[in-house]
């Protein structure tokens, strides 16, 4: 696309100060159009991911697909109430005033998806922006390039193509687009390093952003759990995509007795998941590029760590075997950058207090999973850690319910989104004092001062800590005192009327 992405902004940027996108009925229309595309365009969008990645259809179709499906259905039935207005409590300084938060779109927002889930990270905050009213430049990752190209075809044939231009660009030109264009609103999906860069350049302009990132995320797996289930569903979780996904449970942790009988069980379900060999699997998928390949060759071929399971790659076909690694030096590659992709890692503790030390040794994750019965030892690590999100006995699942945030917190990310949450994001909350106070009531702050209106501001205004007593219940009086006289001059001039 080049250069020719300049003239998309100063488009989308136009057509924000239209006020076009700010109709309510039009960003419904504009949602329902998206929703057909979606719909109308399955087949299409399962190829394009086959190609990028190896997606099985069922994969692509449950974790892309029907999430981005039911985002749109939940904007689109809830606008009209998310649209609305806040009343805000009242203080007895405005208890006469109309006081409410208004939801305003920032204006014309920049969303860049990673490459990892290309549809699903695309549309999901997409769906929100257009549901706040903003405009959008679409701006999907060039390295999953048949779900980026598809895009760039297909969403101008719905959605308004000036109110939300699709570009493809090069790495160069990609970083450009950030540091050389100012936008009202950043959304990243992707790398840590990358994020710094968006970061940086959002802060010339003082633009909001919102970082996706991820990290290495911990999973606990406790003594008291069942082992064989715990490993089934850490199974499917590090190696779905795989193992291509920020919520990947990265490293295990746990006990001395548990693990031998952890990784036997791990074995099991990559047979019963992906047969014998997971090369020939069709549930099986690639990794996305030959450079991301090799970068997790090197970590493999690092010898740092016993490699139990796997350990196969093939770059020309960009397959890497799922891999379980045991006996991991704490200074290792495994352990200094986050594996994307489909590399188990499974370190062993003496306690789970241990693990905690561990875990908080490191920069917060995106998310943590935790495998114990005890609710107590559950409780005890969710108040000595920190991350984006948790899920208790599963791993994974906590991105799904639209009524959760999902977002990171430190190096991990920030701000988050999911259903209203995304809607949120993508708002200004501007808040709004209509006034309803009579001229003498605001002769109290008017000069010329004195120590009476002073003693009686005091009195109306300043908050105290002590428990209800006297002082509150007069100041209630002199509440209830002003009010009537309020409504008696009301009354007053509807009688003179």
């Amino acid at each position: 696309m080049g250069r020719d992405y300049i003239s998309a902004i100063v488009a989308a940027k136009e057509a924000f100060s239209s006020g076009k996108t700010k109709d309510v009925k039009f960003r419904k229309q504009q949602l329902q159009k998206l929703f057909k595309c979606v719909r109308d365009n399955e087949v299409r969008w399962c190829e394009a991911l086959k190609k990028d990645l190896n997606k099985s259809k069922t994969e692509a179709v449950s974790a892309e697909i029907i999430l981005v499906n039911n985002e749109i259905v939940t904007a689109i039935k809830n606008l009209d109430q998310w649209v609305k207005n806040e009343p805000k409590k009242k203080e007895l300084a405005t208890i006469t005033a109309d006081i409410y938060t208004r939801k305003e779109p920032f204006g014309t927002c920049l969303i860049m998806s990673a490459w990892n889930y290309p549809f699903l990270l695309m549309l999901a905050p997409m769906i929100g922006a257009i549901a706040a009213g903003n405009c959008v430049v679409i701006k999907p990752s060039e390295c999953a390039a048949h779900t980026a190209k598809l895009l760039q075809e297909l969403l101008p044939q719905y959605i308004d193509p000036t109110c939300y231009p699709v570009i493809v660009l090069d790495a160069k030109d990609s970083a450009d687009l950030v540091t050389n264009n100012r936008f009202d609103f950043i959304f990243f999906t992707g790398g840590t390093a990358i994020g710094r860069i968006v970061m940086k350049a959002a802060a010339e302009y003082l633009t909001p952003v919102v970082l996706e990132l991820g990290g290495k995320n911990p999973c606990f797996v406790d003594d008291s759990c069942d082992i064989r289930n715990t490993a089934r569903r850490i199974c499917w979780g590090r190696f779905l995509n795989t193992g291509q996904l920020c919520l990947c449970p990265d490293y295990v942790l746990c006990s001395q007795g548990v693990r031998d009988k952890f990784v036997e069980e791990i074995k099991l379900a990559l047979k019963e998941f992906y047969g014998s060999d997971p090369k020939h699997s069709p549930d099986y998928g690639r990794i996305i590029n030959e450079r991301q390949t090799l970068r997790l060759k090197k970590v493999i071929e690092s010898g740092a760590g016993k490699i139990v399971v796997g350990g196969e790659v093939d770059v020309k076909e960009r397959y890497v075997a799922p891999t379980v690694v045991t006996d991991i030096p704490a200074d290792s590659a495994y352990m200094q950058q986050e594996m994307f992709g489909p590399i188990l890692l499974v370190v062993t503790v003496k306690d789970m207090d241990e693990a905690i030390a561990v875990v908080n040794s490191r920069e917060k994750p995106l998310a943590m999973y935790i495998f114990a019965k005890n609710k107590k030892l559950v409780n005890k690590i969710l108040s000595n850690t920190s991350s984006g999100g948790v899920t208790v006995n599963d791993v994974v699942m906590h991105y799904v319910p639209h009524s959760l945030p999902f977002g990171g917190v430190g190096e991990s990310g920030m701000g988050a989104y999911h259903g209203k949450h995304t809607f949120d994001t993508f708002s200004h909350r501007r808040s709004c004092l209509v006034d309803g106070n009579p001229e003498f009531f605001n002769s109290l702050r008017y000069p010329p001062h004195s120590q009476k209106k002073l003693s009686i501001i005091r009195l109306v205004l300043m908050k105290n800590m002590q428990k209800p007593g006297f002082v509150a219940f007069l100041q209630s009086l002199v509440g209830l005192a002003l009010f009537g006289v309020l409504i008696a001059c009301a009354v007053r001039l509807f009688v003179q009327l």
